[in-house]
């Protein structure tokens, strides 16, 4: 999920490597799909590119260690994966477990696959943007297979008192749309969100308090 990690590591940015490497799913105009029909006239129907097998499926290179390149390319231009997430996808695309290994080690070595750069701009965004607890943020990050250790250097990283602000924070955004709610509804509806998010019930129902008396006195004031 050494020097600390940040989101301009290799690989967070969402691009894939090796910008001039090939499209995984681009036909080759020069190969001929000896399987196709012959192409037909206006009426009929078109045969079947050749770079697609059966299905329009982009076809898979023979080679395992080029298919394991070119799934792992695919993957890393959707953005950032953990090596776990990589390994997983590989095994369902039926890359034989050595050149599957090979490549997760080549592009780890490369800085494109980081786990701990991984685990560093996942805490750092959910933690803020969501509001959630550093109990569901190593939840979430133990479902991607990063590493209990990175994950704690990841959380360790972390403000003092980061997580009662995210709380607050988020708390702050919903009771703006409480207005209209009695004080004890939206103090349970509140305390619950916050509780949903990993916090512990007293800091949930303290930080809920704590904002809709401050935005009571706001409007009083």
């Amino acid at each position: 999920m050494g020097s600390t990690h940040d989101s301009g590591a290799p690989g967070l940015d969402g691009g894939a490597p090796g910008s001039g490497a090939a499209d995984p799913g681009a036909a080759d105009p020069g190969a001929a799909d000896p399987g196709a029909p012959a192409r037909r006239g206006r009426r009929g129907g078109r045969g079947r590119r050749g770079g697609e097998g059966q299905g329009g499926e982009p076809r898979r290179p023979a080679d395992p260690d080029e298919a394991a390149r070119e799934v792992v390319l695919q993957q890393l231009g959707h953005g950032p994966r953990t090596r776990a997430q990589l390994a997983s996808v590989l095994r369902g695309r039926g890359v034989p477990d050595g050149a599957a290994g090979a490549a997760l080690d080549r592009f780890t070595e490369l800085g494109y696959v980081d786990d701990g750069a991984y685990a560093d701009a996942w805490v750092r965004s959910r933690a803020r943007s969501k509001g959630l607890s550093r109990r569901m943020l190593t939840r979430e990050l133990r479902t991607k297979g990063v590493d209990d250790r990175l994950i704690e250097d990841a959380l360790e990283a972390l403000p003092d008192g980061a997580e009662v602000e995210a709380a607050r924070e988020l708390a702050q955004r919903r009771a703006r749309r409480m207005g209209g709610l009695e004080r004890e509804v939206a103090l349970r509806r509140l305390a619950g969100l916050l509780a949903r998010k990993g916090h512990a019930p007293g800091l949930a129902l303290r930080v809920a308090r704590e904002v809709l008396e401050s935005a009571s006195a706001e409007r009083t004031g």
